[in-house]
C-alpha cells in the first residue's frame, strides 16, 4: 500500500481502524524530510497490511500541535490505537529499510526496528499483545 495523507479530518479513522500505523511528520521545505521519503514510501509498499502514512506538519499546524512535533522528520508508530514510539529527527534511510518487522505464526506485526539518533543505531523491540488486547515493549 502507498503512503496516505493523513489530516486533522482523517487520522482517528485511520488509527482507530487499522492495527499498525506509522506516521511520518514532515514538511516540503525539510531536507532531511525529502530524504528519508523514499525509504518510508518503500517500507509501505512492502508492508501493505501496515497504514503509513504522512502528515505535512505545514498544513496540519494543529495536528503537528496535538502530538507536540518540534523536530521534522518525526516518525510515529502505533499499534491498537496506541502510541508505542516516537522518534524526532532524521532517521538515515538505510537504517530504516525491511527487514524491519518480524511477525508471528498469524502473520501479525510483532517487532520492529527503532532508532535511537544519540548512538544512530538501531534497537530490537519485541512487542507483545496478550489476549486480553495490553500490549507490552520490550528489549532495547
Amino acid at each position: 500500500m502507498a503512503t496516505v495523507e493523513v489530516t486533522q479530518d482523517n487520522i482517528e479513522e485511520i488509527i482507530a481502524k487499522n492495527d499498525i500505523v506509522i506516521l511520518d511528520f514532515w514538511a516540503e521545505w525539510c531536507g532531511p524530510c525529502k530524504s528519508f521519503a523514499p525509504a518510508f514510501e518503500a517500507a509501505s509498499e512492502k508492508y501493505s497490511d501496515v497504514v503509513f502514512g504522512k502528515v505535512d506538519t505545514e498544513a496540519q499546524r494543529d495536528l503537528a500541535g496535538y502530538f507536540q512535533i518540534r523536530s521534522i522528520p518525526t516518525v510515529m508508530l502505533f499499534r491498537d490505537k496506541v502510541m508505542l514510539f516516537s522518534q524526532p529527527g532524521a532517521i538515515p534511510p538505510d537504517q530504516f529499510a525491511p527487514p524491519a518487522m518480524s511477525t508471528d505464526a498469524r502473520g501479525n506485526h510483532l517487532a520492529f526496528w527503532m532508532f535511537d539518533t544519540d548512538f544512530l543505531a538501531a534497537r530490537r523491540y519485541q512487542v507483545d499483545v496478550a489476549p486480553d488486547g495490553t500490549t507490552t515493549v520490550s528489549g532495547g
